[in-house]
């Protein structure tokens, strides 16, 4: 099999698994409190990935890189993960897509106003003007009291907040010492991002809400993809692709992903699709490749979307 192939091979991988796994979440919170289930999700393949890396022969974490690694696992994983999954027990899975496919727009603006960060250019800062332009168009039904997007108030915050701690996260990972092996950093983000989760679920009171016996097998298939298929086969691809794959054609999946995720959800959750969704996306989407277009040769690679 040529290299060629292979990376196209891990590209439809990242594009369909990470692309399914709004539609995957929306299905295991039907009947599994959200806190509860992200934690087990990325405390099982946390547990794996770490052991592994292990036994293949990677250094023993120190305890400043395992305290830097809790640190990104927060943001990303209960921060950005946990709210996302909070959201879709309310928000359409095509619509939270959309808006956690925010994410350049965010890390652009926190990129620019921390000390010593760097600036857009003008491509990159009328692909922000556009890209928060097309998120106001996408909410204003419910900034306005309506719910044609299946987006209530309360759900389009919360999603907002989680592709802020997400950035953060994602921004922090690039300058924070951590192991070489990213597998192995990957492995300790998704433990302390479950521990993180499932405090998050003691302290709201998710233990009380858990009935193993209500859970139906729709929400159990969907933990066993998101466990296997977006946690693990998924990032294995992305780590892969990142190496081997120019970082221009690997960061297509922030603009693929999205658009998975609203035809899934059409077809398998009945979520509307309007030409008003449809026209946003179009936006959302446009302004995040602008941001891509915008970066410079030397920029670093695409931040490592744990949380997916």
């Amino acid at each position: 099999m040529s290299k060629k192939l292979k990376i196209w091979i891990a590209l439809l991988t990242v594009y369909i698994f990470w692309g399914g796994t709004y539609l995957f979440i929306h299905f295991a919170v039907e009947t599994i409190p959200p806190f509860i289930m992200a934690g087990s999700r990325f405390l099982l393949a946390g547990a794996v990935l770490y052991i592994w890396r292990r036994l293949s022969g990677d250094s023993a974490p120190t305890r400043g890189q395992w305290l830097r690694a809790a640190a990104v696992g927060l943001l990303l994983l209960l921060g950005g993960n946990g709210l996302l999954s909070l959201a879709e027990q309310h928000v359409a899975s095509g619509i939270s897509s959309l808006i956690i496919g925010s994410v350049p727009l965010w890390m652009t603006t926190i990129e620019a106003m921390r000390p010593g960060g760097v600036r857009p250019n003008w491509l990159g800062a009328i692909g922000l003007v556009i890209g928060f332009g097309g998120i106001a168009l996408l909410v204003a039904p419910s900034l306005m009291g309506g719910q044609s997007v299946n987006a209530p108030l309360l759900g389009v915050i919360t999603l907002l907040c989680a592709a802020f701690f997400w950035s953060l996260g994602s921004i922090y990972s690039h300058i924070a010492h951590l192991p070489d092996s990213i597998l192995l950093s990957t492995g300790m983000q998704m433990l302390a991002g479950g521990v993180g989760l499932f405090l998050a679920g003691t302290f709201t009171g998710e233990w009380r809400q858990l009935v193993l016996a209500n859970i139906t097998a729709r929400s159990w298939f969907s933990m066993l993809y998101l466990v296997l298929f977006g946690s693990m086969a998924g990032y294995t691809a992305y780590a892969w692709v990142l190496r081997a794959a120019p970082v221009s054609l690997v960061s297509t999946y922030a603009y693929v992903n999205p658009l998975v995720a609203i035809l899934l959800g059409s077809l398998f959750a009945q979520e509307t699709l309007t030409i008003h969704v449809l026209v946003s996306a179009a936006i959302i989407i446009g302004s995040v490749v602008l941001i891509n277009l915008s970066r410079r040769p030397a920029s670093p690679a695409p931040p490592v979307p744990v949380a997916e």
